[in-house]
């Protein structure tokens, strides 16, 4: 009987680092909004603040380890991103001051969120898996949407019945002992060990059945030669509005929702409302991927992201709160397809060789068009008094990118002569 592939492996520690990294940098925000901002006098904007320094923070860290990703792989990095998260996330519970906020959650906590998270696991199943990149990207970030259905009620009871300081310590231990063994687990391609992409056997490859893994690597683009194609920044802009809707919503919700009158653990539902379709879709998305054209899935996926924010707007004003669900659901199937689509894209139209060195150079281009939009929501809101008109620019957006996702060509690989 063949041996189990060691990829599917790395597919649930990815899960698990992207449970935790994208849990406490986006998904457990929102509960802490009010309480935090009550206690200490601050604007929901200076809130906000550290979210939107983060998101600079992330790209230069990114930037500077992505080609170390391809080279050294996921371990070492993921190692040094627990310990870092870790005290930042305890680290936290102690602040008094405003600056305390912006130094721990908008510099230290994403440095560590970015040595565990995203960049790193994706990275790394992209070259370990070709044919079933679409599959094995979309379970691997079911993580993402499953913070939604744990960490979000978790982090609001636990405020609810200790206080913020001892639900941001309770975080702490949960991030040591889920990610240290997920890092452990990393391994940087299948060729260090032995084995090929997908799993295939040496006489799987003899025979013929690895030609689109040997082409993937063959066509690899490097990071230079991916700067100077105009697909680089044609995925940059055109992800980047539809990437604005999850760093949004996932600070936004909570306070929206309690804004709009209702308890902080109905608040609370919607996200989870969100993320259950979100984690539930996501290997349909990741099939789908495998055997259609990803740009019109990608398309589909942004559109219906965006129609689902109008929903949720006027569900609100409407004070239906059936309708507001409704609304939550829809958005979490469109983002059921967001990461797998996003990073099948990239790894499929740039190769795998080089893939860490490419998707790190497209974080300082993508954040410069997406770092601000959570602050402003926040300074929105505290202009108007209310998220709606916020909200629905980034609804738009996100019909703006599914227009745009449409017209992506892959990029013609320099002639070798």
């Amino acid at each position: 009987m063949r041996p189990i592939y060691y990829g599917y492996w790395l597919i649930l520690a990815a899960f698990v680092a992207q449970f935790i990294s994208t849990g406490v940098q986006n998904y457990v925000i929102g509960p802490f909004m009010i309480p935090m901002t009550e206690e200490l006098g601050w604007t929901r904007a200076e809130f906000t603040l550290p979210r939107t320094l983060g998101q600079v923070v992330m790209a230069l860290t990114g930037f500077l380890i992505g080609s170390h990703v391809d080279k050294q792989g996921a371990k070492g990095f993921m190692l040094i991103g627990t310990a870092v998260l870790a005290v930042a996330l305890y680290g936290t519970s102690m602040i008094t001051n405003l600056w305390h906020w912006v130094f721990l959650n908008g510099i230290v906590l994403t440095i560590g969120a970015a040595l565990v998270g995203n960049l790193i696991v994706n990275v790394t199943l992209a070259k370990w898996f070709v044919d079933f990149r679409g599959r094995a990207v979309a379970f691997a970030a079911m993580g993402v949407s499953f913070a939604g259905v744990l960490l979000t009620p978790l982090t609001t009871w636990a405020i609810d019945t200790f206080d913020w300081r001892a639900a941001w310590q309770l975080l702490s231990i949960i991030t040591v002992i889920c990610i240290i063994p997920a890092a452990l687990a990393m391994r940087r391609t299948p060729e260090d060990h032995g084995l090929h992409p997908d799993g295939k056997t040496s006489e799987e490859v003899n025979a013929g059945f690895a030609q689109r893994a040997a082409l993937d690597f063959e066509n690899s683009l490097t990071r230079s030669q991916a700067l100077r194609t105009g697909t680089f920044y044609y995925l940059v802009f055109a992800f980047a509005l539809f990437l604005i809707t999850i760093q949004v919503m996932l600070i936004q919700t909570v306070p929206f929702m309690t804004d709009a009158g209702y308890s902080r653990s109905t608040a609370a539902l919607m996200i989870t409302a969100a993320s259950v379709p979100a984690l539930l879709a996501k290997p349909i998305w990741g099939w789908l991927i495998d055997g259609l054209q990803p740009n019109r899935l990608a398309a589909t996926s942004a559109a219906i992201t965006g129609l689902s924010l109008f929903i949720i707007v006027f569900a609100a004003r409407a004070e239906s709160l059936n309708g507001t669900i409704a609304g939550f659901v829809i958005l979490g199937l469109g983002w059921g397809g967001m990461i797998p689509l996003t990073e099948v894209i990239w790894a499929s139209y740039f190769g795998r060789r080089y893939i860490g060195a490419v998707r790190s150079a497209a974080l300082p281009f993508t954040i410069f068009l997406t770092a601000g939009a959570p602050l402003a929501t926040s300074y929105y809101f505290d202009v108007t008094g209310s998220y709606d008109g916020a909200i629905l620019a980034v609804g738009f957006s996100n019909l703006v990118s599914a227009f745009l996702i449409l017209f992506i060509k892959k990029p013609v690989v320099p002639s070798s002569s």
